[in-house]
């Protein structure tokens, strides 16, 4: 990018930061808020003890999601998040067990959106060790 657009990348680090951050803090306030039927849904999946489940992953991706947004401890911030997302997506979404094609590919495309997510979380980790500007992690 030419030097006149070094102003830029703070605010696109900052913004970054916030869309990616907000899926999961409002995900979080929902497994919170919602609790009787995300457990029950949870429970449909066959996820044992759903409601301790459900709050468990709650507090666990809205803590994630708020580390990484404000920039503080953000490797434990994504670490979070990235656990929370590969199991999701192997016991939440197996699109594979699905015999309805409609539902197949709804649970085919969350999969794979976790999958994308915690492949963003790792390079959120990796590259998540320099400056980040307004943060409270530096």
């Amino acid at each position: 990018m030419p030097d006149q657009m070094q102003w830029l990348y703070p605010w696109m680090h900052v913004f970054g930061r916030l869309f990616f951050s907000l899926l999961f803090i409002s995900s979080g306030i929902a497994h919170l808020k919602r609790l009787g039927p995300m457990s029950e849904y949870a429970a449909s999946k066959g996820i044992p003890a759903p409601k301790l489940a459900v709050a468990f992953t709650g507090i666990v991706i809205l803590s994630g999601g708020l580390l990484v947004l404000i920039g503080w401890t953000r490797f434990i911030g994504v670490g979070l998040l990235f656990l929370f997302l590969i199991p999701a997506a192997f016991l939440i979404h197996p699109y594979w067990k699905e015999t309805d094609p409609a539902n197949r590919e709804l649970e085919k495309a969350h999969f794979y959106k976790n999958i994308a997510l915690a492949g963003a979380a790792l390079l959120i980790a990796y590259y998540g060790g320099g400056y980040w500007p307004l943060s409270f992690g530096g």
